[in-house]
C-alpha cells in the first residue's frame, strides 16, 4: 500500500472520527495474504477518489486498540467513518468492482 497513510491508535480520533470527510480505513496486517490482494485496489481507488475520500491503513498487529473496540475479528476489515461513525463495513478481499458498489455514495 504505497499511496495510503497508515494511522496509529494514538492517531485515530484526530485523523479519523474528527475528519471534515469520509475516511476509509484498511485494517491489515503484513501476514494477511488476502490484505495484500485487497491493498493494490485500494491504491487504485485512493488515487481516483482520493479527493472525496480519505484512505488510510491500519496495522491490527501494531495497533490492538482501536480494531478491538470496532470489533475487527477478520481482516481485511474496510471500515468508512463518516461524522465520527461507521457507516460502511466490508469484511474479506473482494475484488473493485465490488469494493466500488459497496462504497457507492460515499465515493
Amino acid at each position: 500500500m504505497a499511496n495510503i497513510a497508515a494511522v496509529t491508535d494514538a492517531e485515530f480520533e484526530a485523523q479519523v472520527l474528527k475528519s471534515d470527510k469520509p475516511v476509509l480505513v484498511d485494517f491489515w496486517a503484513e501476514w494477511c495474504g488476502p490484505c495484500r490482494q485487497v491493498a493494490p485496489i485500494l491504491d487504485e481507488l485512493n488515487t481516483e477518489h482520493g479527493e472525496k475520500i480519505t484512505f488510510l491503513k491500519m496495522n491490527v498487529d501494531e495497533n490492538p486498540v482501536t480494531p478491538s473496540s470496532y470489533r475487527v475479528t477478520g481482516i481485511p476489515t474496510i471500515n468508512v467513518y463518516q461524522g465520527g461513525e461507521v457507516v460502511k463495513s466490508i469484511v474479506g478481499a473482494k475484488p473493485k468492482a465490488a469494493l466500488l458498489k459497496e462504497l457507492e455514495g460515499l465515493i
